[in-house]
């Protein structure tokens, strides 16, 4: 998928070349005293720590979060999104909570599926839902259900 993104970015030549040798169809055997292994494949990737681990993420995920933005804007969803490294912020402001939820909702469903469709995983344990609101006094907002999608039930807490 890497390589399509970089052909389709039109990356230079080079570029492309170094990464699908790089990363493809890589074999290697190994030596024990006069003992010799079989080759077998041994394609690299890349490691979470390496250096190019967060520059070829980054290139990975932009055009699936190019595809969630024209979609939440054909569907008129007024839902910002932000992306650290490997930590997404979906920021929505309405006055109306049941509303807030429901753009949300939509938001994390079109997220994770595009995410899924391009064999990434979304952590559910870790997703977390903040209200923030100026009322004064009792403040009690719903709960959002992603158990039909595979996420869990986030529900409110204090903090």
């Amino acid at each position: 998928m890497l390589l399509l993104i970089l052909n389709k970015e039109d990356f230079h030549f080079k570029v492309f070349i170094f990464f699908s040798d790089y990363l493809v169809d890589r074999k290697t055997y190994y030596l024990w005293n006069s003992f010799s292994s079989p080759f077998f494949n041994a394609d690299v990737g890349i490691n979470q720590g390496s250096v190019l681990s967060l520059i070829l993420s980054v290139l990975f995920i932009a055009p699936i979060f190019y595809i969630f933005k024209k979609r939440i804007n054909n569907l008129k969803i007024p839902v910002l999104f932000l992306l650290f490294v490997d930590d997404g912020l979906f920021i929505s402001q309405e006055k109306s909570f049941n509303k807030m939820n429901a753009h949300l909702f939509c938001s994390y469903n079109i997220i994770s599926s595009l995410l899924e469709q391009f064999k990434l995983i979304i952590e559910y344990r870790k997703t977390e839902v903040f209200h923030f609101s100026r009322l004064h006094g009792l403040f009690n907002p719903s709960l959002l259900d992603f158990s039909y999608i595979g996420g869990s039930i986030l529900c409110p807490k204090d903090s």
